[in-house]
């Protein structure tokens, strides 16, 4: 199957997509008799590009057994949003604020991380392509015991950008990747990339490779060699122009329908 171009009625891969849970009285305007309900939140950035490059995009809320998700998925998208509670990686507990991640949506949501880390390892187990977004690159390296820096400085690189989605990032952003690398083979030898993350992978977890990096020295890619994996840390769903990674799972997908 060609990706994008499957004839009407042909098979397509089911890409899930991982999102938050939010109280509704976060949403502004809403009939307040509502507000003590909560809401599953999908970007739909993630399900317009994946259902134009030919797959059928699946929201995943967390109360969704992953090990029984992996019988029907072609594939995973974890995506991105706050940081990944540092019990799971032995970071930091003090930084962790005592509010329900459903009333702010950039508290640590313990549910949340335990929901995507046992779908990752369900996904591998079934070798499942997965691609990591963000956050998702994180949950990626947790998940195989690596730990991440709980705070970049400021340096030479933006990483932190307050740019508004859609953008394309800043000419200072470039990620340069390692020859014969998945990432390499869908970018090319580098690309600048938009950025918007404070943490980023320290300790790579267990036989994950970095192949992609700014010229600080950050983590921007990983891969997991031989199985169908690959983290980014940026937003390919918010990237201006049409960035190959969502084509990648669904293609990587297509091949296992």
């Amino acid at each position: 199957m060609t990706v994008g171009t499957a004839p009407p009625g042909a098979v397509r891969p089911m890409i899930g997509i991982t999102g938050r849970r939010v109280r509704l009285g976060l949403v502004e305007g809403l009939d307040p008799r509502y507000g003590h309900l909560f809401a599953d939140t999908f970007m739909s950035d993630f399900s317009e590009r994946i259902a134009r490059a030919g797959g059928v995009p699946v929201n995943l809320p967390y109360d969704a057994d992953p090990e029984a998700l992996c019988h029907w998925l072609s594939g995973v998208v974890i995506t991105g949003g706050q940081d990944v509670h540092p019990a799971c990686w032995g970071g930091d507990p003090s930084v962790v604020r005592d509010v329900d991640p459903r009333d702010d949506p950039m508290v640590h949501d313990a549910e949340r991380d335990e929901f995507e880390i046992g779908l990752v390892r369900a996904a591998l187990d079934r070798n499942i392509p997965v691609l990591g977004v963000c956050r998702g690159l994180q949950i990626l390296n947790v998940t195989l015991g690596g730990t991440l820096i709980p705070h970049l400085s400021p340096g030479s690189v933006e990483h932190l950008s307050a740019s508004p989605p859609l953008t394309d990032g800043a000419d200072d952003h470039k990620v340069t990747f390692e020859p014969g690398s998945i990432a390499e083979g869908l970018f090319g030898a580098g690309t600048v990339t938009n950025s918007w993350h404070h943490q980023a992978v320290d300790r790579c977890g267990t036989g994950l490779e970095v192949t992609g990096r700014t010229a600080d020295g950050v983590v921007e890619a990983v891969e997991l060699p031989g199985s169908p994996v690959l983290g980014v840390q940026w937003h390919p769903e918010w990237m201006e122009r049409d960035d190959p990674a969502l084509r990648w799972i669904v293609a990587e997908g297509s091949r296992r329908i």
